[in-house]
């Protein structure tokens, strides 16, 4: 499979007519990890939301497969994991129930990102940033994930939880034939995970 940006161009209009991305133009292939870096503020996170479908370009498209991913209905074959995974869960919610979000997870995914079967029980508030985003990525490892778009998912967790969280994430991607958009400052860690980087700021 093939996910596709197509001349992208994305403006917020709260913050003022100027374009965060302009004729942006991107391909990201099912089995390939490709690294995003580019200084902040260059559009890196809009560019994901864009390609998962959570915001919609003023021109350009976002297909699958040639097809416009908009068409797609239930759980997106396309996934992506913010930097900050209390923003990304409800606070409200037993973590029991965010993970059947989307649809059940499989046991050995919980027990490949070490997922203490107690933290079901319990709400975000009460566990870790790296516990939480161990969860955020147990919900997007359904039948359907073909790409996943990883914006910043380690930069704030401490180097072993990074180290578990990425040896996990690589071995499901290879093993699932995964496309994977890695964005990070970090141009080590890029060359370390991915197969190729792209530079946004270029």
């Amino acid at each position: 499979m093939i996910l596709e940006g197509k001349q992208l161009g994305f403006s917020y209009r709260h913050k003022g007519s100027f374009p965060v991305l302009q004729d942006v133009t991107l391909s990201l292939r099912s089995g390939e990890r490709v690294g995003l870096i580019a200084p902040s503020g260059r559009g890196k996170t809009t560019l994901c939301k864009l390609l998962a479908g959570y915001e919609q370009p003023d021109h350009g498209q976002v297909l699958l497969d040639g097809k416009p991913l908009s068409r797609y209905r239930g759980f997106c074959p396309v996934q992506m994991i913010w930097q900050h995974p209390e923003l990304a869960i409800d606070p409200l919610l037993q973590l029991k129930r965010t993970l059947q979000e989307a649809g059940p997870v499989e046991e050995s995914t919980l027990h490949a990102l070490q997922i203490n079967p107690a933290w079901l029980n319990r709400f975000p508030s009460e566990l870790s940033g790296g516990e939480l985003q161990r969860f955020c990525i147990a919900r997007v490892f359904q039948p359907g994930l073909r790409f996943l778009l990883c914006d910043e998912i380690t930069a704030m967790l401490d180097q072993i939880t990074q180290a578990q969280i990425w040896d996990f994430l690589i071995a499901e991607a290879q093993k699932r034939d995964l496309g994977m958009l890695v964005v990070s400052h970090n141009h080590h860690l890029l060359q370390r995970l991915c197969t190729r980087i792209i530079d946004l700021s270029i």
